[in-house]
C-alpha cells in the first residue's frame, strides 16, 4: 500500500518524490510546442520534456541533405491570413504574427536549419514551459480513483527524477530507424549515418533500400557522380501528385525516375527485402543474392562457393556488384519506454510503425494518454496530412478542445447565427478555412440546428471519426439535425496507378458536381446524429455514414467557391430543401407584400423586416432592383418628397404611407403575422 502526501506541485508516494503537473508532454518538436501554446493560452498547469538542449532536435539532423519538402509559399494574391495558411506548411498556430515562417525564409522549400531556429523562437517568444535535457526513459501508471482518468502517469527521466501527471500527451514523433535484418545486413549503411558528401560516391555503384522521400533524396544527392544507382523496395513507387498524399514521393526528389525511364543506367526494382542476402567478396564488392541460396551455407564462406542468382539466370537484374548499400526505410515510434500497464501497442499492417489510437487521438489502451504529431498519423495514414506540420497543427488544436471540455468543462468553441446566415457561413469557411483544406476527410465543420431551425451553432474543425460522440466530446447538443462540411477528392481520382492528367479530368458544371475529382467541399445532412454502430459499419472508403442528403460543391480551378450560379445558388437550394424553408434575402418591399400574401414569412423577413431591420427601397435602390429583376415595377410611388432617398428615419412608416395604408393597423397586422 502506498500513502501519497501532496503539497502544491510536490508529491511523495511510498518514499519517492514526484513533481506534479496536470499535463505532461513528451517531446518539444512542432506538435509538443503547439499543444504547449494552447495550454499556455488557457492557463493550464503543464510541462514539456525535451531530451535535447533545444526544441526540434529531429530537424537538427533530418533531413540529412537539409532541404525540407514542406512548401513555404510567400505570395497567394490574398491578404486573408487564414487562407494563406493553406499554402504555408511550416508555421505553427499562434496569435503572434512574427511567428509566421515566411518571416524566417523566402525559399519555397526551406532549409531544415531554419526550422530549428523557428522552433527555438516559438518556444522562447511565447515563454512556453519546456524542460530541456530531460529524457523520459520510463512511463507507468498508478491507479487512483480520485485522478481525472482513474490513474496518474508516473514518468522517470535519465537522472532518476520522477514526475506525475493526470494527462499524458506523447509528441515524440517517430525517430527510431526502420531496420530489416537479413544475411549480410551488417554491410548496409543507414540513412542516419551515411556520408552526404557527393565526392565520397564518385565512380561508385550504389544500391538503395527503400522508396520514400529519404531514399530519393539520397539518390538525388549523388545522381551525378555515381556509375549507376539501383533502388529496391517491396512496393511500387507512389507519386504524391497521383496519390494526393504529401508523404509519397515529391517531384523535388524524383530525378532518378527520369534517368530510369530515359535509360541512363539507373533503375528501380520491386522485391521483399527480407528475401535478400548480401555477400562480400575479397575486393570488398557487395553481391546481391537470395536468402534461400544461403540456407545451408555459411555467409562467411568464400563467394566462389556460394550460389548466386546469375548462376542460374544469367540476366539477373542485380548481377553487377555494388560498392555500397544504403538503407533508407524511414522511422518508427519508440515503444520501449512505456510500461506494459499503459498497453501502448503498435498498429497493424502498414501502420505498425505507429501506436494504436482512436480517431480522437487518445490511446486505445489507456484513457488520458494522447498521441500528437507525426506519431498520430495512423488516423489518416496515406489519406490526409496528419503526419506533417500543416496537418497536425490542427489536430493538436482539436485535442486541446477535447481536453478543455473533458477536464475543465469548457465546451467546444462555437458561434450562433440566425438561419439566414447559413449559406454565407458555409461559403466563407470553404473559401478560407485552412484546417478543412489541409485535413480533408478528417476534420469537419459541424452545423447544429437549433430552435426549430431558426438559428444554428457553428463548430469548426471537429474530428469526424468521433462524430457519434459529438455531444459528449464537445458539450454541445445535436437534437434538431446537423450539417457536416468536409473537403474531399473524387472517389476514384487518387492512387499510385492513377493517371491524374487525363483529358477532361475536371468537372465544370454544377449538375455534375458529384463527379468532381479535385479537392472540393461536400456537405452532409443528417436528421439525427449518426450512431457509433453507423460509424463502425460505414463503407471503408466513405469518411461518414450514409446521410439523409448530400451536396457536392463543384470543383474550382482557382479553389474559389464564390461563383453565384455554379457554387452559391446550388448550395442554397440544397439547404432550403433540407430545411423546407426559403433562405433568400428580401427587400423590405417584398417582405411587406409577403405579409399579405403568405401565411408564413421567409426567415429573412421574420428576422429582418418585421424587426425593423434590413434594406428599405429608396428611388435609386428601387430602380436598381427593378433593373436586376429583383423587384416588380408594380408601383408608381412618388419619392420626390423632402426627405433624402436614403434616409432611414421613419422608413417603415413612410413605406406604408407610400402604399396609402394607415400605419398603426398595418403594424398590428405585421406583428400578428410575425407571431
Amino acid at each position: 500500500l502506498g500513502l501519497a502526501l501532496c503539497a502544491g506541485s510536490l508529491c511523495v508516494v511510498s518514499g519517492a518524490t514526484f513533481l506534479y503537473h496536470d499535463y505532461c508532454v513528451i517531446g518539444a518538436g512542432p506538435a509538443g510546442l503547439q499543444v504547449a501554446y494552447f495550454f499556455q493560452q488557457a492557463g493550464r498547469d503543464y510541462i514539456v520534456f525535451e531530451r535535447s538542449h533545444a526544441p526540434g532536435s529531429f530537424f537538427a539532423l533530418y533531413p540529412r541533405h537539409r532541404k525540407l519538402i514542406s512548401i513555404n509559399k510567400q505570395y497567394t494574391g490574398k491578404s486573408n491570413s487564414e487562407f494563406n495558411l493553406r499554402h504555408d506548411w511550416n508555421s505553427l498556430l499562434s496569435h503572434d504574427r512574427r511567428l509566421l515562417f515566411r518571416h524566417y525564409s523566402r525559399d519555397f522549400f526551406p532549409n531544415a536549419d531554419t526550422m530549428v531556429r523557428y522552433l527555438e523562437d516559438f518556444a522562447s517568444l511565447l515563454k512556453l514551459q519546456v524542460q530541456y535535457n530531460t529524457a523520459i526513459i520510463h512511463v507507468t501508471l498508478e491507479k487512483n480513483e480520485q485522478a481525472w482518468n482513474g490513474h496518474y502517469f508516473l514518468l522517470t527521466d535519465q537522472d532518476r527524477k520522477n514526475y506525475k501527471c493526470s494527462c499524458l500527451l506523447v509528441a515524440a514523433g517517430t525517430w527510431v530507424p526502420n531496420v530489416v535484418n537479413f544475411p549480410g545486413s551488417e554491410y548496409v549503411e543507414g540513412y542516419e549515418t551515411v556520408s552526404i558528401n557527393p565526392e565520397d560516391f564518385t565512380g561508385q555503384t550504389v544500391l538503395i533500400l527503400g522508396r520514400g522521400n529519404s531514399a530519393f533524396e539520397t539518390a538525388e544527392n549523388i545522381l551525378g557522380v555515381t556509375n549507376f544507382i539501383h533502388m529496391v523496395s517491396r512496393s511500387r513507387v507512389r507519386l504524391s501528385w497521383a496519390t494526393h498524399y504529401v508523404g509519397d514521393l515529391r517531384a523535388i526528389n524524383n530525378g532518378l525516375l527520369d534517368t530510369y525511364q530515359l535509360k541512363s543506367l539507373d533503375g528501380l526494382l520491386e522485391g521483399d527485402l527480407e528475401d535478400l542476402a548480401i555477400v562480400k567478396d575479397k575486393k570488398g564488392k557487395l553481391h546481391i543474392t537470395l536468402r534461400f541460396y544461403l540456407e545451408n551455407r555459411n555467409i562467411s564462406s568464400d563467394i566462389d562457393s556460394i550460389t548466386l542468382p546469375q548462376d542460374e539466370l544469367d540476366n539477373f537484374a542485380t548481377r553487377a556488384p555494388y560498392d555500397r548499400v544504403i538503407r533508407c526505410l524511414g522511422w518508427k515510434f519508440d515503444f520501449s519506454i512505456y510500461n506494459r500497464s499503459l498497453r501502448m501497442m503498435p498498429g497493424k499492417g502498414n501502420i505498425k510503425k505507429y501506436p494504436q489510437i482512436k480517431p480522437s487521438y487518445e490511446s486505445r489502451g489507456t484513457r488520458g494518454l494522447f498521441v500528437l504529431g507525426t506519431a498520430s498519423h495512423s488516423v489518416d495514414f496515406r489519406k490526409s496530412a496528419g503526419g506533417f506540420i500543416h496537418g497536425f497543427r490542427y489536430t493538436t488544436r482539436a485535442v486541446h478542445h477535447l481536453l478543455e471540455n473533458r477536464h475543465h468543462g469548457v465546451p467546444w468553441p462555437s458561434t450562433v447565427y440566425p438561419i439566414t446566415q447559413l449559406t454565407n457561413s458555409i461559403i466563407k469557411r470553404v473559401n478560407e478555412a485552412s484546417g478543412l483544406y489541409q485535413m480533408f476527410s478528417v476534420l469537419a465543420d459541424i452545423i447544429l440546428l437549433r430552435d426549430n431551425a431558426t438559428i444554428f451553432e457553428y463548430l469548426e474543425e471537429y474530428p469526424i471519426g468521433v462524430l457519434a460522440e459529438l455531444e459528449m466530446q464537445t458539450g454541445r447538443k445535436a437534437r434538431n439535425g446537423l450539417f457536416v462540411i468536409i473537403m474531399e477528392y473524387g472517389r476514384n481520382f487518387s492512387g499510385a496507378d492513377k493517371d491524374v492528367f487525363y483529358y477532361n479530368r475536371a468537372v465544370g458544371e454544377a449538375q455534375h458536381a458529384w463527379q468532381s475529382n479535385f479537392l472540393h467541399p461536400v456537405i452532409y445532412y443528417y436528421k439525427h446524429l449518426p450512431t457509433e454502430r453507423e460509424m463502425r459499419l460505414r463503407h471503408p472508403d466513405w469518411p461518414l455514414p450514409r446521410p439523409d442528403a448530400i451536396h457536392h460543391i463543384v470543383e474550382d480551378f482557382l479553389t474559389d467557391w464564390t461563383a453565384p450560379n455554379a457554387h452559391i445558388l446550388p448550395l442554397r437550394r440544397f439547404l432550403e430543401n433540407c430545411l423546407s424553408t426559403d433562405l433568400r434575402n428580401f427587400f423590405a418591399e417584398s417582405c411587406f407584400l409577403f405579409a399579405f400574401t403568405h401565411e408564413k414569412l421567409p426567415p429573412s423577413c421574420q428576422q429582418g423586416y418585421v424587426r425593423m431591420q434590413g434594406l428599405v427601397g429608396g428611388q435609386e435602390l428601387r430602380h436598381h432592383a427593378v433593373q436586376a429583376g429583383l423587384l416588380q415595377d408594380y408601383t408608381h410611388t412618388d419619392f420626390s418628397d423632402d426627405r433624402p432617398p436614403d434616409s432611414h428615419d421613419g422608413s417603415q412608416e413612410q413605406l406604408m404611407r407610400d402604399h396609402g395604408i394607415p400605419v398603426h393597423p398595418l403594424q398590428h397586422l405585421v406583428n400578428a403575422k410575425d407571431e
